[in-house]
């Protein structure tokens, strides 16, 4: 409890545990899941996020997911891998990100 907020969740070694529904108004939300990768629980599916075909985050290389404004790099999108990779694509998924909400056009350049 920190300023007469309490958090959705309880930490346990490798598990999150509901303390009950919370509801927050939020224009960006950020979630490090690290090398786990992807668990598919009930806010990956209720937002309709797709995977590929090894069970992670599909993603363009914008960063961008199938739903509009949700974003994904790093271990949910390659996998368990070496924290200079999170960090590059973190950067990288930053800056796509403030391009958007900037009202910057991202196109596509693959297919």
């Amino acid at each position: 409890m920190a300023n007469g907020f309490k958090a959705g969740f309880d930490f346990e070694p490798h598990r999150l545990q509901p303390l009950g529904k919370i509801e927050l108004a939020a224009e960006l939300v950020l979630l490090a899941i690290g090398f786990e990768g992807p668990v598919r629980d009930r806010l990956l599916t209720e937002l309709g996020v797709e995977f590929d075909g090894r069970g992670a985050i599909a993603r363009d290389e914008h960063f961008r997911t199938s739903v509009p404004g949700v974003f994904a790099a790093g271990d949910a999108t390659r996998g368990a891998s070496l924290i200079v990779w999170a960090i590059a694509e973190g950067r990288k998924a930053a800056h796509a990100i403030d391009l958007a909400l900037t009202g910057a056009v991202l196109t596509s350049t693959t297919g």
